[in-house]
């Protein structure tokens, strides 16, 4: 106990240290410290809800079932064969004409109606989710939120509050385009998790080539780096042999799926 005490009496001290709070009036008001350097996934999860929470402020959800459930099972096939099974994962659909996804800490990943309408087919839908997923399993935001806090100059080595961590979160799911490395990881560990799911891994290529001849650059295809880029670093990756093995590729049946879209 008396460690527990030291431990965060030492922690108030680098993140607030022009306040005296004392340790136990922190302790009754529940401030939580992310060290995100090291978050656990049960942390994580917390820090993604708490995320969600305040980004249905800015977002307007979908809420017709119908297709939020399309959504959900297309999400929880693509979870199942991703490299963080045992996440929570949440797939919501957002209320927005652009053609966009994004995804945040502990599982929370977010598709706009706009790019339900552009797909062709499942396994396009299903290649963007796998890609949102990829940064899931890669921790790519907590990353960011930790070198945008220590840029910003509001974290020390002792961890971020909550608030700042929230807020944070909230402008890089919404605003910041990841970073390249990200990116193609993304897009690399994204086609594994589609092929694992058993879709045609080609829906991630076709998706890519339809959004650049359409002179869209929503955040999830940045444009840092260029998109023929990384259709080039796609196409490297994928035996032609088997580009179109797998399921989601059926244009009909797709189009029923999303009907109420219409």
């Amino acid at each position: 106990m008396v460690s527990v005490f030291i431990a965060l009496g030492i922690t108030v001290s680098s993140v607030l240290p022009s306040q005296a709070i004392s340790v136990f009036d922190l302790l009754r008001q529940g401030v939580q410290i992310f060290q995100l350097s090291n978050i656990s996934d049960r942390q994580e999860v917390q820090l993604g809800t708490q995320i969600d929470q305040q980004l249905k402020r800015e977002v307007r959800i979908y809420r017709n079932q119908d297709i939020t459930s399309y959504v959900e099972q297309i999400g929880r096939r693509l979870a199942r064969a991703s490299d963080r099974p045992n996440l929570p994962y949440t797939f919501q659909v957002v209320d927005d004409k652009g053609v966009n996804a994004f995804a945040t800490a502990g599982g929370f990943v977010y598709v706009n109606t706009g790019l339900l309408r552009m797909a062709d087919n499942e396994a396009e839908l299903a290649s963007v989710m796998a890609h949102e997923i990829g940064h899931i399993t890669g921790k790519h935001l907590v990353e960011q939120m930790r070198e945008s806090a220590l840029a910003q100059g509001v974290s020390q080595a002792a961890g971020l509050d909550r608030n700042a961590a929230v807020q944070i979160g909230v402008d890089l799911a919404l605003r910041r385009p990841n970073s390249r490395k990200d990116e193609l990881e993304a897009d690399q560990v994204g086609l594994r998790n589609l092929r694992r799911a058993g879709y045609a891994e080609s829906g991630m290529v076709s998706f890519m080539k339809k959004l650049l001849r359409s002179g869209s650059t929503p955040t999830f295809l940045s444009t840092h780096p260029a998109t023929r880029d990384r259709i080039a670093a796609l196409e490297r990756a994928i035996d032609p042999q088997r580009a179109n093995v797998g399921i989601g590729l059926n244009s009909n049946a797709y189009k029923s799926q999303i009907r109420a879209l219409s």
